[in-house]
């Protein structure tokens, strides 16, 4: 089985790149608008000047025809300058994810580059490169840029790749991606997208995502501008303000991110039922056009978004993995032919791009861009009697049951979600003990802050009543986690591998609510010794050993001979309160790192907060003791105490601050 769509043009010159595409569009229309950031913007004109500056300088460095170039640059108009001028030196470009250091590390261990482009050294530095790795910070050496000319080098690599792309899974894989795709792509979307020079795109992921980095020519191959968001430019409110600032007609986003944008306050409705027409969120009055990628967009959900816009304005679910360059299949609610029933249960990919092709290999679906070869997914599909691909679920998810057979957990999952209490869910197989277990691992509907309290509404129980027709023993889950979100990868796929494991001293009972199990020391029983349960039996003797230290360490600092009652009983318990505070630090020096290291706040952040937690905790043992012992006119021992400890405590407090108001890598988190 095949679909196919036609070119979407009927010739094309050989030569043509996307590059080509943006220097006539900055020859033909220079003073356009082409980045927006903030108050900065930039014309087609400036900002094909300043990408050639750079790529003079970077091939005066003697970057090598095809050379790959990884650029780890923040969303900021430097950005595109650095992917502009990599593809104007003949080079290929690879962005990294420049937010987080730890899978930027990844990326670039996976690629090598030749030569790496950032902002600051000091971003550089934090990405660990390897000795000798060619490194150009653009905004240190912006003075020897800006004298380089600002004409287009003589340089032409359509025969080498354009970019490395990189996955979306949890694990990002590069894809080499051509010249000729790249285009393809771009003409692909310009058709299906319907693109004009008057349109203000927005891009909600981070630029290593595809996305984007491949997407961006989308704006700057088709006169119109990239909207980059300002300050830390991926919080609700940031891209809010954006959207509603800049003017945004075109927002591209993956499921979770548009919900969390645009459906705030009820679950979605469904499409096979008359809906009242909502009052459209001013936020998003200028958007003609939402494009979703990145992950299964069910019915129901694109339906509750098209609510939040203007009438007329369009939602896009569009199909593309990296190997196609961002492009595959698109499909909008008028496809459809008529109502259908379960929306909820109901992911539709559509039909192909312009100029692509799809197909189906034992239910795995094919995508062929114009003039390549067929790709395999690795996702599955099926054709529906009314020409619409549907999505069938992931080969890499399938579960093998105890009985050899292979279980789709789309199909289940799908399931899941026509019961009103459920937002979302991934089933998962898990290994407990010496048997293998499936966990529903399920979410709320959109604005439903009561849901996790609510646990006899969504519990084992009510969730194996609504599977049981037409769902075999071995295909129903018997665990149950509820999760605030699902964790997703940073291109919004729901992460499998980082759902938490379920409970394992809590017995499968309908019902409950089983929580993440937590290490800790077996005993002899083989039940779980708690970590809070191994702290408090070391808290205690570490407490007295404290008392005991301090009449050692420091003689007469508690000496309370001659103090009244109740001030005598009153400092005794605050020394108490020391020594227990400095066992608590003790133990969470050596314990807390590892329990930290889960919030994914990044590793050189979390042990920093760590050390000053410690030390918070540490601190008040030995200072107070050594305060009562100086003299109060004993001014350079006065001195070196206050910087010894004061300081060092406040600096701590502002660490601890810090890790606090970082916002976590991991995107869920679990009912306890």
């Amino acid at each position: 089985m095949t679909q196919a769509s036609p070119p979407a043009r009927p010739h094309r010159p050989t030569a043509d790149t996307v590059l080509r595409r943006f220097e006539e569009l900055a020859r033909d229309t220079p003073d356009a608008p082409a980045v927006l950031h903030g108050p900065e913007e930039l014309s087609y004109g400036e900002l094909d000047a300043r990408a050639n500056r750079l790529a003079h300088h970077l091939l005066d460095g003697a970057l090598p025809a095809g050379g790959l170039v990884a650029i780890a640059v923040g969303a900021r108009p430097a950005l595109p300058v650095c992917l502009l001028a990599t593809l104007k030196a003949g080079a290929t470009y690879a962005l990294v994810a420049a937010d987080d250091p730890r899978t930027a590390r990844g990326m670039l261990a996976a690629l090598p580059p030749y030569l790496l482009l950032t902002d600051t050294a000091r971003r550089a530095a934090g990405l660990g490169l390897p000795a000798g790795q060619r490194t150009v910070a653009v905004g240190e050496e912006a003075g020897r840029i800006a004298g380089r000319p600002a004409t287009a080098p003589d340089r032409t690599a359509r025969d080498r790749d354009a970019a490395v792309l990189f996955t979306g899974a949890a694990r990002p894989r590069p894809v080499r991606v051509g010249h000729e795709l790249l285009l393809a792509a771009h003409d692909g979307w310009t058709e299906a997208a319907r693109l004009t020079p008057r349109d203000r795109h927005l891009f909600t992921g981070g630029p290593d995502i595809t996305a984007f980095a491949a997407g961006w020519t989308r704006p700057l191959c088709s006169g119109g501008a990239l909207v980059l968001p300002e300050g830390a430019g991926r919080g609700a409110h940031d891209l809010l303000d954006a959207v509603r600032d800049r003017h945004v007609s075109v927002l591209h986003t993956d499921p979770a991110t548009a919900v969390e944008l645009m459906v705030r306050d009820d679950r979605p409705a469904p499409v096979s039922v008359p809906r009242p027409r909502r009052e459209p969120d001013p936020a998003f009055a200028d958007v003609r056009l939402l494009t979703i990628t990145g992950d299964r967009l069910y019915l129901d959900e694109q339906a509750a978004l098209q609510d939040r816009l203007r009438p007329g304005a369009r939602v896009l679910n569009v199909y593309g993995p990296a190997e196609t360059a961002g492009a595959g299949t698109s499909f909008e609610l008028p496809q459809l032919p008529g109502p259908l029933d379960t929306p909820e249960r109901i992911a539709l990919l559509g039909t192909p791009f312009p100029g692509f092709r799809a197909g189906l290999r034992d239910g795995e679906l094919l995508l062929t861009p114009p003039g390549g070869e067929a790709v395999a997914t690795g996702d599955l599909a099926v054709l529906r009697p009314d020409g619409l691909l549907e999505f069938g679920g992931r080969l890499r998810d399938r579960i093998t049951l105890d009985r050899g057979a292979h279980l789709d957990p789309h199909t289940v999952e799908s399931r899941i979600r026509t019961h009103p209490a459920f937002g979302a869910a991934v089933v998962a197989r898990v290994t407990s003990g010496t048997r293998d277990r499936l966990v529903a691992y399920v979410a709320p509907p959109p604005g439903d802050p009561l849901w996790l309290r609510d646990g006899d509404r969504v519990g084992l129980e009510t969730l194996t009543a609504h599977l049981k027709p037409g769902t075999g023993p071995d295909e129903t889950p018997t665990r149950l986690v509820r999760l605030r979100a699902l964790p997703r990868t940073r291109a919004g796929q729901e992460d499998r591998a980082a759902v938490p494991l379920p409970a394992r001293h809590r017995p499968a009972v309908a019902g409950s609510a089983p929580v993440p199990a937590r290490s800790g020391k077996t005993g002899s029983a083989g039940e779980s010794l708690s970590p809070g349960c191994a702290a408090g039996c070391l808290a205690l003797p570490l407490t007295v050993g404290a008392l005991v230290l301090t009449s050692a360490l420091w003689p007469g600092s508690t000496d309370l001979t001659g103090v009244p009652l109740p001030w005598s009983f009153l400092f005794f318990v605050l020394y108490v309160c020391e020594s227990a505070a400095f066992a608590a630090g003790v133990l969470f020096l050596f314990g807390g790192r590892k329990r930290m290291l889960r919030h994914g706040r990044g590793r050189a952040l979390t042990t920093a907060a760590h050390l000053s937690a410690s030390y918070l905790l540490l601190a008040w043992w030995p200072q107070d003791n050594l305060y009562r012992l100086a003299a109060k006119h004993d001014w350079p021992r006065q001195a070196a105490l206050v910087y010894t400890f004061n300081v060092p405590l406040m600096i701590a407090g502002l660490i601890v601050a810090c890790y606090l108001l970082r916002r976590p890598r991991s995107p869920f988190d679990f009912d306890d």
